[in-house]
Parts: structure tokens; C-alpha cells; sequence
């Protein structure tokens, strides 16, 4: 007899603030290895060059389907265009019940700052995205060197937190990487050096 595997969201745990969160990533893997067949469709509903909004909807055959909502501004983001998307996706799995019990709201984290995961690769998941013509979907606005936000420093913080990296450890690799403190970053640099650290905590979780 076959036993049957089931997904165990506690072992994808990351920590924002004191409050346990699921990353959308793995609410994208849990509702595919529970709901293979369900889909996903996401739409770039407005986006002016500094802001998207994205809709995404997620449909379980016989089990429901629910929307949720994105958005993301170039200030604070390189590739907020992703972000948004993945927002939005997030969003529509917990109203499913993916990952609803790890959010710090359903807000996904008013509180704490704004999570913000990084982007998903829908392509390799069976879902699709709609653009809007109007808009250029694919289109990457240049964006001007300003200061970093607050914001991205925020969360620039959190993540090197759960990369391993202490705050003195944060502060001499920004330093060395781009020779200034980190809030001397332009919004391009501090969304780069984000997008360096997601990617090395990505790597210790697939380590553990």
C-alpha cells in the first residue's frame, strides 16, 4: 500500500518579527503537491511605470477558487513588476487556505513592515499570466538613482537576518560590495543587494 505524502508547511517556516510566515513559494508548492490539476492565472491589471497592480486568481477543480490583489512601486523595488504578481498570488492562496495560519494578518504584514517575497517563476508552474497591451507587461522602466527607501532598508535588515548575517556582518558586507553605508544606497543598489540576499537565504533553505 501507498502511503501518502503530504505537504508539512512547518518545515518551510521563516521568521518575520515573532510571528512564524510562509513564503508564497512554498504555498505554490504545497497547492501543487495537494491539487496538481489546479490553475493559475494572473493579470497586470494598471500599471503608470512606477506602480503595478497585478490580479491573480487561483481555481482547485471541485475545491473552490479565490482572487487576490498586488501591488508594488519602482521606489522601492527593481523588479516590482514580479513582486506584484507574486503579491497578488500569495494573496489568493491563503484566501484558499495555503499558508492562511502564517500570515501575521491577512494583510500579509501590515505590521511588520510589508513582506515582500521574491518573485516566482510561473512559467514553471503551470500558470498563466495575461498583460495588459497597454501597458507592456514585459517592460522595464528605467529607474532613477534615489536614495534607498526606508522601506527597502527595512527589509534589507530582515532578510540578512535570516540569511545568517548579524547587523555588524550586514554593514561590512555593504560596505565592501559598494564602498558606502547602506543608507547611502540608490534604490537600484539596495534592490540588488536584496534580491543577493533572498537568494542566499533561498540557498540555506535548501540546504536544511
Amino acid at each position: 500500500m501507498t502511503q501518502q505524502v503530504t505537504f508539512d508547511p512547518s518545515r518551510y517556516l521563516t521568521k518575520v518579527g515573532n510571528s512564524d510566515y510562509l513564503e508564497v513559494k512554498w504555498r505554490l508548492v504545497w497547492l501543487r503537491e495537494t491539487n496538481p490539476e489546479a490553475s493559475i492565472d494572473t493579470e497586470l491589471v494598471s500599471h503608470d511605470g512606477q506602480e503595478a497592480v497585478f490580479r491573480a486568481r487561483v481555481s482547485i477543480p471541485g475545491g473552490g477558487s479565490a482572487t487576490g490583489w498586488g501591488s508594488e512601486a519602482a521606489d522601492d523595488f527593481r523588479d516590482y513588476l514580479e513582486k506584484a504578481e507574486t503579491k497578488a498570488l500569495g494573496r489568493a492562496l491563503a484566501a484558499l487556505g495555503f499558508g492562511t495560519q502564517f500570515c501575521p494578518d491577512f494583510d500579509f504584514g501590515a505590521a511588520a513592515g510589508k513582506i515582500v517575497d521574491s518573485p516566482i517563476d510561473f512559467a514553471s508552474t503551470r500558470g498563466r499570466r495575461l498583460a495588459d497591451a497597454k501597458t507592456g507587461s514585459d517592460q522595464r522602466v528605467a529607474q532613477v538613482a534615489q536614495a534607498a527607501t526606508p522601506r527597502q532598508l527595512k527589509f534589507m535588515e530582515a532578510v540578512a537576518r535570516e540569511a545568517g548575517l548579524s547587523d555588524e556582518d550586514l554593514k561590512e558586507e555593504v560596505q565592501r560590495i559598494y564602498g558606502r553605508p547602506a543608507h547611502e544606497l540608490s534604490r537600484r543598489d539596495a534592490s540588488s543587494f536584496i534580491e543577493r540576499l533572498q537568494n542566499r537565504r533561498a540557498s540555506l533553505d535548501l540546504a536544511s
